[in-house]
């Protein structure tokens, strides 16, 4: 990248750039990315109303960045494969798989974590 000689002020100015870029890459090029922000969307205001105490609300809102996080770490891993070559490796299929196996444990993590809290809300 081209921020190897900013320092200082400057050099979060252009970091914040290129993440802002990741994000609209993100949401233009991967269909899950947007279907998971839509999700997130609505599930952090509920996140707010369903937990009672802020190390819930923190447990229900970080659990779906992390679904985000992970979403993002995963199309990155698929955009550099699909950049080395299109045809088909077991070394390319591994990481694409290991990637999609990350975003759907975070997505465990996540129906866990709700589904305690909103139990221990409910039920409990």
């Amino acid at each position: 990248m081209g921020n190897q000689n900013k320092t200082g002020i400057l050099r979060l100015i252009y970091a914040t750039r290129y993440s802002m870029d990741g994000f609209k890459a993100a949401f233009k090029n991967e269909a899950a990315f947007r279907q998971e922000t839509a999700l997130a969307a609505i599930m952090i205001p509920a996140g707010f109303w369903l937990g009672t105490t802020g190390a819930e609300r923190g447990l229900l809102i970080a659990s779906c960045l992390v679904v985000l996080i992970t979403e993002l770490l995963n199309s990155a891993v698929e955009a550099v494969v699909d950049r080395v070559g299109l045809e088909h490796h077991q070394l390319s299929k591994q990481a694409k798989d290991m990637g999609s196996a990350a975003v759907l444990l975070s997505l465990f993590m996540t129906v866990i974590v709700w589904g305690l809290i909103a139990w221990e809300r409910f039920v409990g």
